[in-house]
């Protein structure tokens, strides 16, 4: 057996690859590209000495709901790890209600902090690769320059703390894989800005939106085929193995959330004017960062073929993919 095939036989020697969160907003869409063949990410064989076939055949996706795998409660977890085994670990699911984390302090720290610190010690303990979903929030956004995973992080919320307790308690298991910030996701699936902006537009002929806080919307899709990206590369299977990485991840160019309603009203023919507001003009339970814009150039480099999409392209996408389903 080669070297490529030793190294992938080790991801996937169970065949079977974890997926907590099946109901949110990239686990639906992990669930969505996985389905579609087309956008999975091929090696070719005249660069490696494996073939195609094999490693797409091999992936068997195992996606969980909260009613199979509770990350609120530690026994929960403990005990489906008893009666299951798995050859890597992708962890979507998360608290992510930014505000109402101000006072479920506890389930918040539950959810992102203790549980990623479970995962990451089976995930230790049975020598598995495990992909960890984070967030922007762990920065203050108080420049204006891009941040690099290696910049000094320093939420200013309790979802970012939390978040920022995963990583750190993911780093210091010892376990190997990949923590991917990412920021302001949306999708065609569930609760998001997107979805809400629709939402209110069709009661409403004018909102208010911040204009002080910047960053890059990013489509759950994107983020989606990234993972499927790591998991189908011979160097990026080696380095989860071997290594615990962290990438930032957003789609391409940086916008305020103001300039993001505006461009969703626009793409959808939709007459609600937007007026825009200051921060401190719109009050919420949580402190907002004001410039969160995250540099890619490491996920390039590890992913030198990736294609990032421009956040207008993506979201006409995803408007696209709202539009069809609500026609049926």
């Amino acid at each position: 057996m080669n070297v490529c095939r030793l190294i992938i036989k080790k991801i996937y020697m169970t065949k079977r690859i974890l997926v907590t969160g099946k109901n949110g907003q990239l686990g639906r869409s992990l669930q969505k590209v996985t389905r579609n063949p087309s956008n999975f990410f091929k090696i070719k064989s005249e660069h490696f000495d494996c073939s195609e076939e094999f490693i797409t055949s091999e992936w068997d996706f195992n996606f969980v709901s909260r009613d199979e795998l509770d990350l609120s409660n530690s026994e929960s977890i403990n005990e489906f790890f008893k009666l299951h085994q798995f050859a890597g670990i992708i962890n979507c699911a998360a608290y992510t209600s930014v505000d109402k984390a101000e006072s479920e302090v506890e389930l918040a720290e539950q959810i992102n902090h203790f549980a990623v610190g479970q995962l990451a010690e089976i995930a230790k303990k049975q020598a598995i690769p495990l992909i960890h979903i984070s967030t922007d929030y762990v920065f203050p956004g108080k420049g204006l320059k891009p941040y690099n995973e290696t910049d000094e992080t320093e939420p200013l919320n309790i979802y970012g703390v939390t978040k920022l307790k995963g990583e750190q308690v993911l780093t210091a298991s010892g376990c190997t894989g990949a923590i991917i910030r990412t920021s302001w996701l949306y999708s065609e699936f569930g609760k998001n800005f997107v979805k809400t902006m629709l939402g209110l537009a069709k009661d409403q002929d004018s909102i208010s939106v911040v204009i002080d806080q910047v960053g890059s919307p990013t489509y759950a899709t994107n983020l989606a085929k990234v993972i499927l990206a790591m998991l189908s590369k011979h160097r990026t299977i080696e380095i989860l193995n071997s290594q615990l990485n962290v990438y930032n991840f957003t789609d391409e160019g940086i916008c305020s959330w103001y300039d993001f309603a505006k461009a969703i009203f626009q793409l959808s023919d939709i007459s609600c004017k937007v007026n825009p507001v200051e921060t401190k003009d719109y009050p919420s339970c949580a402190r907002r960062p004001h410039f969160n814009v995250m540099n890619k150039d490491k996920i390039k480099y590890h992913l030198p073929d990736l294609e990032t999409p421009y956040w207008r392209e993506s979201l006409a996408k995803c408007l696209a993919n709202i539009k069809k389903k609500e026609s049926y």
